[in-house]
């Protein structure tokens, strides 16, 4: 069976190194995520990237970066993002966020 809906796509945007009460930041994402009930949050950890400091880093250089690019992206109703907004907002020192609309496909298989 095919469900189709329409929800809202966020992904957060920090560093390997950001913390949040000594942990990654991105677990610590994540964990609030699942406790305030999303519907799926992944954790995507980049190549190579630069950010507001205009600084390349990369696991490819010379030296291993301890700061690649994390990507974290959640996907849940437009309200629930909305609502999970100004939890994460204190959490991070720096970075970027970005909403968008998404229209989600689930596939289930009728047993």
């Amino acid at each position: 069976m095919l469900k189709q809906e329409e929800m809202t796509l966020m992904r957060i945007f920090v560093g390997e190194s950001d913390r949040y009460q000594k942990q990654p930041l991105h677990e610590a994402l994540v964990k609030l995520f699942r406790a305030e009930d999303i519907a799926g949050a992944t954790v995507i950890k980049g190549a190579m990237g630069y950010g507001g400091k205009n600084e390349v880093h990369s696991d490819r250089l010379l030296r291993l970066s301890s700061d690649l690019p994390v990507i974290v992206e959640v996907v849940d109703s437009e309200e629930k993002i909305a609502a999970v907004l100004p939890l994460i907002e204190g959490m991070f020192q720096g970075g970027l966020i970005t909403l968008e609309k998404a229209r989600v496909i689930n596939f289930h298989k009728d047993t």
